[in-house]
């Protein structure tokens, strides 16, 4: 049986955004300066049903790890065998995993926020033009 694909934290919507102004002004990837970028909220509450204060003031349900205050390597191998990709294309944890890791964990474990969609992958996708094959078919026919 094939394993399960994992999910591509960067391939949600607005992420790859963030991580690129991450990358340009590194201030926004650090949790101090979150007040002064309401966006990242904004993109929390957005995906997550969560803002960073939300999450914060969530209370924990009893033997909760603190798995958020982990390092960021070692939260990407545990967010791995939950089933998320949170790292970029070169392997390393997202700039932004210091701001979203709690949102995620705490909406992972079902203890508050929502996980956010993302499309199973087709098992089996249709052969290149295999749609475009039966579109001509049809429109053979209906000239007729």
């Amino acid at each position: 049986m094939p394993e399960t694909p994992l999910r591509r934290l960067l391939d949600l919507p607005g992420l790859a955004e963030l991580e690129h102004k991450a990358l340009m002004n590194p201030r926004l990837a650090e949790p101090e300066n979150l007040a002064d970028y309401p966006e990242i909220d904004g993109w929390l509450s957005q995906t997550f049903g969560l803002t960073s204060e939300a999450a914060e003031n969530t209370p924990r349900p009893a033997g909760w790890d603190r798995i958020e205050r982990r390092e960021p390597s070692e939260q990407a191998r545990a967010f791995e065998a939950a089933g998320w990709d949170v790292t970029d294309a070169k392997r390393r944890p997202l700039r932004m995993l210091a701001h979203i890791s709690l949102p995620l964990w705490l909406a992972i474990r079902g203890v508050a926020g929502t996980v956010p969609f993302v499309a199973e992958p087709n098992d089996e996708p249709d052969p290149w033009g295999g749609g475009m094959a039966a579109d001509a078919k049809r429109f053979q026919r209906d000239r007729r």
